[in-house]
């Protein structure tokens, strides 16, 4: 009977051939997924026989992977900002730049006021401002922000009914913030209860941005990926458009309105939101150096 070595090694050597970049660790991370160990537990275990059960399961996550299914969806999870989320073909991946898209809107939160830290188990669910994050998909940004604005009230909504099954799921795996996170189906603005206009302190979206003419030249991993959460139209800024245009009378002043973009829609995602009557827009950067956020602000 092979060894959890045997299988990480033979698991390697078939993702390498297949001219998968990170082989050795993408080997190992299936191998920790089928056996239920955590890194160092491996180590310690690597010697001992695998089950054939997991052998088995072992060669159907590499034939997966060897076909082009991203890793993610391969494991069926990801690590966004420590939080461990349930990621499948419903959902877009969660990927570094929303990791940035997360920091940046967290950095607006403090800087218009709110306390950051974890939620104080004593406090139970109350809260003292709103947010929302439009077309949350697996509750990525939506978690992120409960778990570390512990006064904050976040609406997450979408307008996929599966993307939302996922983000329920992973609400309930994620224990006390979950509780200060209300998800609602609809199309952005129009999802939310017409009690919070003028009232939310941010609004955050990751939303589709790739253009219909870019599709082909999309990287074939993103091709298992949700279309309606990738592509938004003819030129790639209608949905940023229309959440820039909508976003100022749903705001509180001060507020801001915290949106990933491509590196090439800086200066039109810029305009547009000058011209919805933001007071102040900027663009930050991602790990890369490249546009990637756009911060649109209310300052009353």
């Amino acid at each position: 009977m092979p060894s959890w070595r045997d299988l990480r090694v033979e698991a390697e050597q078939s993702l390498a051939k297949a001219g998968i970049e990170n082989a050795a660790s993408e080997a190992r991370w299936m191998v920790e997924h089928v056996s239920g160990f955590d890194a160092a537990e491996l180590v310690t275990a690597e010697d001992e026989p695998a089950p054939s059960r997991s052998n088995e399961h072992l060669t159907d996550l590499v034939g997966r992977r060897v076909a082009g299914e991203p890793l993610q969806y391969v494991l069926g999870g990801w690590v966004f900002r420590g939080l461990d989320l349930l990621v499948d073909r419903r959902v877009l991946i969660p990927r570094p730049e929303t990791e940035v898209t997360a920091q940046v809107a967290l950095d607006e939160a403090v800087r218009l006021g709110a306390r950051r830290g974890r939620s104080d188990p004593w406090s139970g669910a109350a809260t003292t401002y709103v947010v929302a994050d439009l077309g949350t998909g697996s509750g990525a940004l939506a978690l992120a922000l409960a778990s570390e604005l512990p006064d904050a009230e976040v609406w997450g909504t979408d307008v996929s009914d599966d993307a939302l099954a996922v983000a329920r799921a992973n609400l309930a795996g994620t224990g006390l913030p979950s509780t200060r996170v209300r998800l609602a189906r609809g199309s952005w603005f129009d999802a939310l209860p017409a009690a919070l206009r003028g009232r939310l302190r941010l609004v955050v979206s990751n939303p589709p941005y790739v253009a219909e003419t870019e599709v082909a030249e999309l990287p074939a991993e993103l091709r298992h990926e949700p279309w309606r959460a990738l592509v938004s139209g003819a030129t790639g800024m209608e949905s940023i458009e229309e959440l820039a245009r909508e976003a100022p009378v749903w705001l509180d002043a001060p507020g801001t309105f915290v949106c990933e973009i491509a590196p090439h829609q800086a200066e039109a995602a810029s305009k547009v939101s000058t011209a919805a009557g933001f007071d102040e827009v900027l663009v930050r950067r991602d790990t890369s150096g490249r546009d990637r956020v756009l911060v649109a602000r209310m300052l009353g």
